[in-house]
């Protein structure tokens, strides 16, 4: 069985030391396909490196809600150039209504820049929208959707949401968040999903799935639980159950996805 983690940061700092250890485990568990997306500037020169060491990894750029306050001033010459370098995609790119308000204005004239960039290099886009999906399609629909199609990281939007994003051209990627049986917003986006717009994920080395009682994983020196790609199978076994399909058929189209958004 193939799979294709659709959004991981694989440079983060939390897993370095145990990076060479988790591809090893995350091959064996027929993870071959990661997105690998940097959120900020500082992210940028580390994922080339990764390309080298890991092969089935791709790349993403993008700058992130997060970290658009601290920008330098010709970051989106530097994001430019690091994506005509790679055959690469646009992204983590988004809003989020969780910050301070006064970031908002902000966080939109990032994110337009980025779209239109994406657009120019002929780019797909991987989106982080929290809290703001009403703003993210007032605006684009007034702007422009991205071209060459896009996905939506951890969808957290309703159900209600699901076939007007799909109208706009959306793939939709769910991680270890709906693996936790409280969730019951993303479980019925999930089965509301059609499966040629589906997608999986991880966000390692954040949002860890539930594991079983006993399941070793790799913690933090808070006992936390830093994820890896290797936890992509209990995204899929949820997924395949919430969709009553074989965890096989599942694993084939969302690989069969990844690679028709982005290669």
């Amino acid at each position: 069985m193939n799979l294709f983690d659709a959004h991981c940061h694989l440079q983060d700092a939390r897993l370095a030391p145990h990076l060479d250890d988790a591809m090893e485990r995350a091959a064996q568990a027929g993870v071959t396909g990661l997105m690998c997306c940097g959120s900020r500037e500082q992210d940028w020169p580390l994922l080339q490196d990764l390309t080298r060491r890991f092969p089935g990894v791709q790349l993403s750029f993008g700058l992130h809600p997060w970290y658009s306050g601290s920008r330098n001033e010709g970051w989106l010459d530097t994001l430019k150039t690091f994506l005509e370098d790679t055959s690469s995609a646009v992204g983590e790119i988004g809003l989020d209504h969780a910050l301070d308000k006064a970031t908002f204005a902000d966080q939109e004239t990032v994110l337009l820049a980025q779209i239109h960039l994406a657009n120019e290099l002929h780019r797909p886009v991987t989106f982080h929208c929290r809290q703001a999906w009403g703003r993210l399609l007032e605006l684009l629909d007034e702007t422009g959707w991205p071209a060459h199609g896009f996905a939506l990281h951890s969808y957290s939007g309703s159900v209600d949401l699901v076939q007007p994003l799909i109208r706009r051209g959306a793939f939709f990627s769910f991680s270890g968040a709906i693996t936790f049986e409280q969730n019951r917003k993303g479980r019925d986006a999930v089965a509301a999903v059609p499966l040629d717009c589906l997608l999986i994920e991880t966000d390692a080395p954040d949002l860890p799935p539930f594991l079983p009682p006993g399941a070793g994983c790799l913690r933090d020196l808070n006992g936390k639980v830093i994820n890896e790609p290797t936890h992509l199978t209990e995204v899929l076994k949820t997924v395949a159950q919430i969709k009553s399909i074989p965890e096989l058929e599942l694993a084939k189209t969302t690989v069969s996805n990844a690679h028709s958004l982005w290669q």
